[in-house]
């Protein structure tokens, strides 16, 4: 185990993620529509999308990510009122990570936000390509699915039931001891609307 530093691109934030390893989360690239428009949204595709649309994240629990400088700096934005809470820097617009909500201990953490030079020697390869039907083109990963595969749908469940008996949803940088997040989320389709 290892502790994983976590950078903006400016570095008005910086945290850390304790305790992981190639088996204490799980490392996916996603293809999907929302991932997709959280980086447009941000106006970050270039770095953080590949070239067929994916976003390459680390699933863990909350409780693995700490903020030591810009807490004030965490922003929250959903792209419909029902959607995942989408977790990025109000300095530079870096994506940090999607959650759930306060009772559920996972949070996928995107790439750009990890800041080491190799991820695969920390986090292992990368698991599973999911849901490559809203990719852009033909995807060209080796092995890749048009949904999340049942294994690696297991394997994350298996380990947020193991998260939640655990207590891993707190402490969380994302949620306040009310459950509340911590900045009031951003709806986009508000926005869009307007």
């Amino acid at each position: 185990m290892t502790n994983l530093p976590l950078k903006c691109r400016c570095g008005e934030v910086t945290g850390c993620a304790t305790d992981v390893s190639p088996t204490s989360g799980n490392r996916v690239i996603c293809c999907c529509c929302d991932c997709q428009a959280f980086a447009v949204y941000l106006g970050r595709e270039e770095d953080v999308l590949d070239e067929s649309g994916g976003t390459e994240l680390f699933q863990m629990s909350q409780s693995q990510v700490t903020i030591q400088h810009g807490q004030d700096k965490l922003q929250s934005m959903r792209l419909s009122d029902k959607g995942l809470l989408r977790w990025y820097t109000s300095c530079c617009n870096t994506p940090v990570g999607t959650t759930m909500n306060a009772k559920m201990p996972f949070v996928g953490v995107v790439h750009s936000f990890i800041d080491v030079p190799n991820r695969d020697a920390v986090l292992g390869p990368v698991k599973a390509v999911v849901q490559t039907q809203y990719a852009k083109g033909v995807p060209h990963y080796p092995k890749h699915f048009p949904k999340f595969p049942l294994g690696v749908t297991l394997g994350i469940v298996g380990k947020l039931l193991l998260w939640k008996l655990q207590g891993k949803q707190k402490p969380s940088v994302f949620f306040g001891d009310d459950g509340r997040p911590v900045s009031k989320p951003i709806i986009a389709s508000d926005q869009a609307d307007a």
